[in-house]
C-alpha cells in the first residue's frame, strides 16, 4: 500500500454488541439436573446457573456453562468441575427431543469458565457426535481468548460484567487490557475485544478483528480490521505488510488500492485532521509523532 494514501469517511461503525448475549439473562427451559449436590447452599445463584444450558436462537444453538465460584470457608458454594460440565453437556445433547436441525451452527458461552485447547476440543467433539458445529466462543477469561483463537473459531472476549449484565455493557467504558494473539486468523475467523488487539501472525481474507482500542498485526493484514470500535478515532492500525480488505478506524472507512506497491513497508492507518483515514510508513509516522511532541 502507498504511504499516506487518503479515503472519505463512508459507512457506519461496526456494531460493538454481540446481540446472542442477550440470552443470557433469559430463563430457559429444561434445565438438566446438576451434577452438583442440591442441597448445597449457594449463595446468590440459582440451581439453573449451575447447569449447563442450552438454547435454540434466531437458527444457532447457544451453550451456555455453569461459572466457576470462588468457595468460601464459611458458606462453601457447589461449582462443577470440568468432567461434570462435559458429563453434563453429554447427558444434555443426548437426552429428550433435540432443539436444533443437523449442522446447526454453535455459540459457546464460557462466561468466567478457564478452558484450555483440549477442552474446547472435547466440547467441539461432544457436539460434532450431535452433528453440531462449534464456531463461536465468548468469554470473560484471557487465557480461554487466546485458545479458541488459536484452535481456529471465532471469539469475543467480553468483561464478566457484560456477560451477567448484557443491557448495561455499553455503560462500561473502561478498556481491558491488550488481548495477545501468536496465530494466523484464517477466513472466518473473527477476533473481538474491548481493548487493543495484538496478533503475531497474519489477518487472512476474510477473517476480521474488532477492537475498542488499537489493532497491531505483527504480520500481513489482508482481512478486515476496525479500530476504535466504540468511537475512538486517536487509535491506529498497524501491519508489518498493510493490504487489508477494508480497515476502519471508529466511523472511518478505507480500502487498499486496486493496484498494490511493488513492494511493502511496515505502516501505520489513522484519523487525518481531515477527518480521512491515511496510511504513512512506520518510520516516518515515528517521526511525525516526535516531531509534533517537541512542538
Amino acid at each position: 500500500m502507498t504511504p499516506d494514501t487518503s479515503v472519505p469517511s463512508s459507512a457506519p461503525p461496526i456494531s460493538d454488541a454481540a446481540p446472542e448475549m442477550a440470552a443470557i439473562a433469559l430463563d430457559l427451559e429444561g434445565d438438566a439436573p446438576t451434577a452438583a449436590n442440591p442441597d448445597t447452599p449457594t449463595e446468590g445463584l440459582q440451581d439453573r446457573d449451575l447447569q449447563v444450558r442450552l438454547k435454540s436462537e434466531d437458527g444457532k444453538l447457544l451453550l451456555m456453562l455453569p461459572p466457576e465460584i470462588e468457595l468460601e470457608a464459611e458458606n462453601p458454594a457447589s461449582s462443577l468441575t470440568w468432567s461434570e460440565v462435559l458429563q453434563q453437556l453429554k447427558q444434555r445433547l443426548n437426552a429428550g427431543e433435540r432443539l436444533w436441525q443437523p449442522d446447526t451452527s454453535v455459540h459457546l458461552i464460557a462466561r468466567d469458565r478457564l478452558l484450555d485447547g483440549r477442552q474446547l476440543q472435547a466440547i467441539a467433539d461432544a457436539l460434532t457426535e450431535a452433528q453440531l458445529r462449534l464456531t463461536r466462543v465468548y468469554t470473560s477469561r484471557r487465557q480461554t481468548a487466546v485458545a479458541a483463537a488459536t484452535t481456529g473459531y471465532s471469539v469475543e472476549q467480553q468483561s464478566s460484567i457484560a456477560q451477567l449484565n448484557p443491557t448495561g455493557a455499553e455503560s462500561a467504558q473502561a478498556m481491558e487490557e491488550p488481548l495477545y494473539l501468536q496465530t494466523t486468523l484464517r477466513s472466518g475467523g473473527d477476533v473481538r475485544h474491548n481493548g487493543t488487539v495484538i496478533i503475531l501472525g497474519d489477518l487472512n481474507p476474510g477473517s476480521s478483528v474488532v477492537a475498542t482500542g488499537d489493532i497491531l498485526v505483527w504480520g500481513r493484514l489482508r482481512g478486515t480490521a476496525h479500530a476504535g470500535a466504540k468511537g475512538n478515532a486517536q487509535c491506529l492500525i498497524m501491519a508489518l505488510q498493510m493490504e487489508p480488505n477494508q480497515i476502519r478506524i471508529a466511523d472511518f472507512v478505507a480500502r487498499s488500492p486496486e493496484n498494490p506497491p511493488a513492494q511493502y513497508y511496515p505502516e501505520v492507518a489513522y484519523v487525518a485532521p481531515q477527518g480521512t483515514i491515511r496510511i504513512a510508513r512506520a518510520l516516518e509516522f515515528s517521526r511525525n509523532q516526535a516531531a509534533g511532541d517537541r512542538k
